[in-house]
């Protein structure tokens, strides 16, 4: 049973009769529908106000189109826009598939994934890093503006256009949790909400613990206590510029720095990372607790306490831990 053309084919192989004769068109036709000369997909970007003439030239140089001059008629009888862009064209496309794809705008989307807890040195550095963009950051945003995520764009798409986004995202998350958090808090605005879960995001990676970090910090802020965060003097020290790269020593805990909450009481003045929507959760809906006091437990958690010996022992537990010997690599 022959196979029944489509209403679009049918129309392309009239007009191909019309303009180059009977024989010539059943083969043009054919040329049109049949498989193209790629025997893999190939990802070709197709600048802007591109001709028909200088698209086909790019896809005939690239192994996916032969005989210019017939797609260049082609897409003339059949019309519509061809739209610029970067696109993945399947091994063997044929002519007609090819026209359907560049008139569709199904472009690559690339995918940029931007970790909780970075500082916006280091987002800048990823969005200046990443490829297929165009453009330059123009200023560096403010600390804990910019919220991580996973974020999807175009070749071409602009560098600061995926800032100004990021920005949008965090403003309207913080608006949104802080209209829904829990009564009688210890903070005044948003942006206190903002500085107390960077903290916290860069004081675990563990969703769950989030909220009873949250409880302790909060209880200290209530008692006049410093909180005592080892992230804000890394911070102190850098400015965000970048990681740390080694251990705290004791001098750095006495650093004269209202980021160095060993040596300030109360919030920081600023953020000191850009926290994920978990720990800005956290820190507007705590845990309830009567903790003070979390050291690291050994397992990629913390041991809560209420009281200052029994922290203490539980230091005196991760130290023991940190000193045994390791066991040999197979």
């Amino acid at each position: 049973m022959a196979r029944r053309r489509s209403p679009l084919i049918a129309a392309v192989g009239l007009c191909l009769a019309a303009a180059i004769g009977i024989l010539g068109a059943r083969w043009a036709l054919q040329w049109y529908e049949a498989p193209g000369p790629s025997s893999e997909a190939k990802t070709i970007v197709l600048e802007r106000h591109g001709t028909s003439e200088a698209i086909g030239g790019t896809l005939e140089g690239a192994g996916i189109l032969t005989h210019v001059r017939l797609f260049m008629l082609a897409a003339r009888l059949t019309g519509g826009e061809l739209k610029a862009g970067e696109y993945l064209f399947p091994a063997a496309i044929s002519p007609a598939g090819i026209l359907d794809l560049l008139r569709s705008g199904k472009t690559v989307v690339h995918r940029l994934v931007v970790p909780e807890g970075l500082t916006g040195a280091e987002i800048v550095a990823l969005v200046t890093q990443a490829e297929a963009m165009s453009g330059d950051v123009t200023a560096r945003p403010d600390e804990g503006t910019l919220l991580p995520e996973t974020y999807f764009y175009s070749w071409g798409d602009k560098r600061q256009a995926l800032i100004d986004r990021m920005h949008r995202g965090m403003t309207k998350l913080v608006a949104e949790l802080w209209a829904a958090r829990k009564p009688g808090l210890a903070l005044d605005t948003p942006a206190e909400a903002v500085i107390l879960a960077s903290i916290v995001e860069k004081e675990t990676g563990i969703e769950a613990e989030r909220p009873m970090i949250a409880g302790v910090f909060y209880n200290r802020l209530k008692l006049g206590m410093k909180l005592q965060s080892d992230p804000t003097v890394s911070y102190a020290i850098t400015q965000g510029d970048h990681p740390l790269g080694r251990s705290l020593s004791r001098a750095d805990l006495d650093l004269a720095s209202p980021y160095n909450t060993y040596f300030a009481k109360g919030l920081p003045p600023g953020p000191i990372a850009n926290p994920g929507r978990a720990a800005l959760k956290a820190v507007l809906d705590p845990a309830a607790t009567d903790a003070l006091y979390f050291v690291a437990d050994g397992s990629g958690g913390h041991a809560f306490s209420a009281t200052l010996d029994a922290h203490n022992k539980a230091v005196q537990h991760w130290r023991q831990l940190q000193a045994a010997p390791k066991p040999a690599a197979d």
